[in-house]
């Protein structure tokens, strides 16, 4: 899949609008997970603008592919993107994490807004998509099951069981994307426990691995169209990314993992996106 010139600058001008929300919303909350939901918009809302078949008007039809988001801190950007697409109305978005909210913190299942599934135990989003992948070949439906994952969360020992699992069941129809940041809570995923090699791993549970920069649209959507012709296993896209990407001082580390900015923090990092902006827009870059 190509994407012209306008294309690809309209995308990118709504990712970064994206992330704007997301800061927004962490910050009127003073809670949230900046760095893993600023790292992973531009998957989400390319899931729902290119990949998935959905209908906002039908959130539950019955023909939709379903998006589990296992790493469920990172919740921000998927309300950011729902909201975009009509699943959650764009002012519920700022009463993330009050009391009384259907937007907390971890994603809650509510089918009238398109959350699928309430996650946030990590570790449990690839089990929850093997099951929704072998209902849908049981019950003679096409659907793809998309789970978005953490790579600090494949520490857990359930991802390698739910691996093993959807291989033996051969089921092609089971997407996995691995946020590889490389950040963690605690640190780098290298020295809090080791990852790498991390595509090989997959392959010896027997899934097709696609490695990609999933900061180039252009390859993610050629990642996502190839992981379509891939029959007979389960497909892994090991997307490459920056845990805090476009803001300079939330970029590449561990303090805006669990930590909302502060004022100051807060209009910095909205300049530095109204930057971007304006130079995309100009045709800067």
């Amino acid at each position: 899949m190509e994407l012209s010139k306008a294309d690809e600058q309209s995308i990118l001008t709504e990712i970064l609008d994206i992330k704007k929300d997301i800061l927004k919303m962490i910050y009127e909350a003073q809670s949230g997970h900046p760095g893993g939901s600023l790292s992973c918009a531009n998957i989400i809302y390319l899931l729902y603008n290119k990949i998935m078949r959905i209908n906002p008007k039908d959130p539950s039809w019955k023909e939709r592919d379903i998006f589990i988001l296992s790493k469920g801190h990172a919740a921000p950007a998927l309300y950011a993107v729902l909201s975009r697409f009509g699943f959650i109305k764009r002012e519920d978005l700022f009463t993330l994490r009050q009391y009384g909210s259907k937007l907390q913190g971890h994603p809650v299942k509510n089918s009238k807004l398109g959350i699928e599934i309430s996650t946030g135990s990590l570790g449990m989003g690839l089990s929850i998509g093997v099951g929704c992948a072998l209902a849908a070949k049981l019950d003679n439906i096409d659907r793809s099951i998309f789970v978005l994952l953490g790579d600090g969360e494949l520490n857990e020992g359930a991802i390698w069981e739910a691996a093993m699992s959807a291989n033996h069941y051969k089921l092609d129809n089971l997407i996995a994307i691995v946020d590889r940041n490389g950040i963690q809570i605690d640190g780098s995923t290298e020295e809090v426990m080791a990852l790498e090699p991390l595509a090989e791993k997959w392959k010896a549970f027997g899934w097709e691995v696609i490695e990609l920069d999933g900061s180039n649209l252009t390859e993610m959507l050629r990642g996502f169209e190839r992981s379509k012709t891939i029959i007979g296993r389960p497909k892994v896209i090991i997307s490459y990314l920056i845990k805090g990407s476009d803001i300079s001082f939330m970029q590449h580390t561990k303090e805006f993992h669990g930590r909302a900015p502060n004022e100051t923090e807060y209009n910095a990092a909205l300049k530095e996106l109204d930057d971007i902006k304006t130079k995309l827009i100009k045709g800067d870059i």
